[in-house]
């Protein structure tokens, strides 16, 4: 007589919001001050070039080739322009939240993922800062959209995230702060949670964990 191995569960968690809290800084009207640019102007000029590089279509270099010249911006003017950007959205670490999410790895039955809405040059920083990639397995279990070509909510995000960990939508709890992420990965029939604090998330994840076990 043969006995199936149980299915591992799945805890599938965003990163800006959850694991990294991102305050909005105002980094940007700062800027538009300082350049005599009206409120918005940044975001009109550069809006293209913030979609193409959270789906991967242009590299950090042209990156920061378009900004420059969008903005009319000399090296050092650059330089702090893009660190004020990485300022705000590596934001600082959750620590409650990382420590527990660190508890649960080398777990047998769970299958740690990350799925974010990213932009190119995330995947090297919040290494170096946040250490994510050790919340992980395997690097591509750290699914970033600007690798993947696909932003939440869009179900395919969900799909490609749950092939990659090779397991089964319904086993997979996910935990995003964004409303709309966390209905589309009810629609493509994973359970999913509402980040608002750390109590409520932990709690939730507790739940998924022991009704994981429980099957």
């Amino acid at each position: 007589m043969t006995t199936t191995a149980p299915r591992p569960s799945c805890l599938l968690l965003d990163i800006g919001g959850v694991l990294e809290l991102t305050p909005d800084t105002g980094w940007l009207p700062r800027w538009e001050e300082r350049l005599g640019l009206a409120p918005g102007t940044v975001d009109d000029r550069l809006g293209e070039v913030w979609h193409a590089g959270s789906v991967g279509r242009v590299d950090e270099g042209e990156v920061r080739a378009r900004v420059a010249a969008a903005l009319r911006l000399d090296t050092p003017q650059l330089d702090a322009f893009m660190a004020d950007l990485w300022d705000e959205y590596l934001g600082s670490p959750n620590v409650e939240l990382l420590a527990y999410v660190r508890e649960l790895t080398g777990r047998q039955d769970l299958r740690i993922g990350i799925l974010s809405n990213s932009f190119v040059g995330a995947r090297e920083r919040e290494a170096d800062r946040y250490r994510l990639d050790a919340l992980v397995e395997r690097p591509e279990h750290l699914v970033y959209s600007h690798e993947t070509g696909i932003l939440k909510p869009d179900p395919r995000a969900f799909a490609t995230a749950c092939t990659t960990l090779g397991v089964r939508p319904q086993d997979c709890l996910f935990v995003d702060d964004a409303a709309p992420n966390v209905e589309a990965a009810r629609a493509a029939g994973l359970h999913a949670h509402l980040f608002r604090d750390n109590a409520g998330t932990l709690a939730r994840i507790a739940d998924h964990l022991r009704q994981g076990a429980a099957a």
